[in-house]
């Protein structure tokens, strides 16, 4: 065991022993209001800076599972007899609870993670803005009274389905924990949630913090273990009425298919291969920072990710080299590291799927601009998942890497001739989650935006996102909509309910009263 490991494990230990979850076995679910160890198969942590053990937790199992489904049920019920305004005043005082646990909450997440710890403190941020803002709609969501033709007073009012379960990834697991929690404990569920195994802590502390503040005991419950265990028994529990996932296209099939199976609506929030398209006349200094914080931020591992820059042909040079530079420059270390832009990839098996991909394509006739190996630099005990930031040019768009989710730090630069190029090869894959246009024509910068088939176009900018804006995508990149009202709609059902208000009722067999 080499010296950055034994210091992550310390401070890991240190971390868990803070939130009292006993670092030697650790506590690794929140369930009822409890925390609780796992009851399955050891699962072991790696750290991603080292490729080494960190420490090692027991899967949650069906059982776990099955009692955190009963303590959401439970906590659901109490939650929904409180009223919607004291509903929004508990999660504004959950949200004020998770202060002070700031810098605690990002060296969490930046040791299990490997994030560069200045993207977990930003990061800690978001989490209390998702339950500040939704608290605010709790006692907001108005239904609608319909002038049907008849003597009825129709009105429609929006009901919570009870228990979702939700399934979040291993890049932005505190996040994307509030990311989905908050919306769905404003629209009035109880909520069993299972991060990645790779990364599972941050989401039991955000839960414990925010039931320690008066959110009743069980309305939120955090499982961890693997897909083929907990997951599975978390995806067909019958006690769960809608399923919530974020990650991989292939994984999606097979949460929404386990979903079908029961009848269960499902949100699925999937991978991306968004084209950052630069025409000539864009001013290229601000073109270039964005497409290096399009691709390079956070190793490259974010669903939204520029990793396909489509530059028009009169700029296509400078371009690559001022990309290629910039890229080379960009501080490539520790997590720990307040000065590190860029930390590893977070596990081996995503490790070797972004090195063969580069292998792939230069197999096919890609060009490497830039990185492809490991950075200089780094301490020699950091043997773990690190990847120079990497431009690739000579890229074809039928090559595979033009294609597939690279989820990892490495971009293709492609040319285009005309704007109906572009559109064409910004639409030409089966994702349709982001994109962005860099110019300084306003009209030709709204006409693009309105033909990229992706749930987010930025203009002029890139991967600028709030909880108050509709977040997801098209085709592979999933369907339904995260934050903003319309992420709340997603947590509830309409219910339309019709009172007669004539002196007789009108019941009568059949259609004919025209109620029907």
């Amino acid at each position: 065991m080499n010296r950055l490991t034994m210091e992550a494990i310390e401070r890991l230990n240190s971390l868990l022993k803070a939130f009292d979850m006993q670092a030697d076995t650790p506590l690794s679910n929140w369930v009822g209001g409890d925390l609780v160890a796992g009851q399955g198969e050891a699962i072991e942590l790696i750290d991603p800076v080292t490729g080494q053990a960190l420490l090692s937790y027991r899967d949650a199992g069906s059982e776990l599972v099955s009692q955190a489904v009963t303590a959401a049920a439970r906590g659901q019920q109490q939650w929904m007899s409180l009223s919607a305004s004291e509903r929004g005043r508990r999660m504004t005082e959950a949200a004020w609870a998770l202060r002070g646990y700031d810098e605690t909450l990002a060296q969490l997440e930046s040791v299990v993670a490997g994030k560069p710890i200045r993207d977990c403190r930003g990061e800690v941020v978001k989490v209390r803005e998702m339950f500040e803002y939704y608290a605010g709609w709790c006692d907001k969501q108005h239904g609608e009274v319909i002038p049907v033709p008849t003597s009825h007073l129709n009105y429609v009012r929006h009901v919570p389905y009870g228990v979702v379960g939700q399934i979040t990834p291993w890049n932005a697991p505190m996040f994307t924990c509030a990311w989905q929690v908050a919306p769905a404990i404003a629209a009035g569920n109880g909520v069993v949630l299972k991060p990645s195994e790779m990364t599972p802590f941050t989401s039991v502390v955000i839960a414990k913090l925010l039931e320690s503040s008066g959110l009743p005991k069980g309305l939120i419950n955090i499982v961890n273990g693997i897909g083929l265990t907990t997951g599975a028994a978390l995806t067909g529990h019958r006690g769960i009425s809608k399923l919530v996932f974020v990650g991989s296209p292939d994984s999606g099939r097979r949460i929404a298919q386990a979903g079908a199976e029961r009848l269960v609506p499902s949100v699925l929030e999937l991978g991306g291969k968004s084209a950052n398209i630069v025409f000539a006349d864009a001013r290229l200094d601000d073109a270039v920072a964005g497409a290096q914080a399009a691709i390079f931020a956070a190793a490259g591992q974010s669903c939204v990710a520029g990793s396909r820059l489509l530059v028009q042909r009169e700029v296509f040079d400078a371009v690559c080299t001022r990309l290629a530079r910039a890229a080379a420059q960009i501080t490539v270390g520790l997590p720990v590291e307040p000065s590190t832009q860029m930390g590893p990839v977070q596990n081996a098996r995503q490790y070797r799927h972004v090195t063969s991909m580069i292998d792939d394509a230069c197999r096919q006739g890609a060009r490497v601009l830039c990185g492809g190996t490991r950075p200089a630099g780094l301490p020699e005990e950091a043997q773990g998942y690190f990847l120079a930031p990497t431009v690739l040019a000579d890229v074809s768009d039928d090559m595979t890497i033009a294609q597939e989710e690279v989820f990892g730090p490495v971009v293709v630069v492609i040319p285009f001739d005309d704007e109906e190029q572009a559109v064409r090869l910004a639409n030409a894959t089966r994702f349709g989650l982001a994109g962005a246009v860099w110019t300084q024509d306003p009209a030709r910068a709204h006409r693009v935006a309105g033909r990229l088939r992706a749930g987010t176009v930025w203009i002029n900018s890139y991967k600028a996102i709030n909880v108050m804006s509709p977040f997801g995508g098209f085709d592979d990149s999933g369907f339904g909509r995260s934050s903003g009202v319309e992420g709340l709609k997603e947590y509830t059902v309409a219910q339309s309910v019709w009172v007669e208000t004539a002196d007789a009722a009108s019941v009568a067999m059949g259609y004919g009263n025209g109620v029907g």
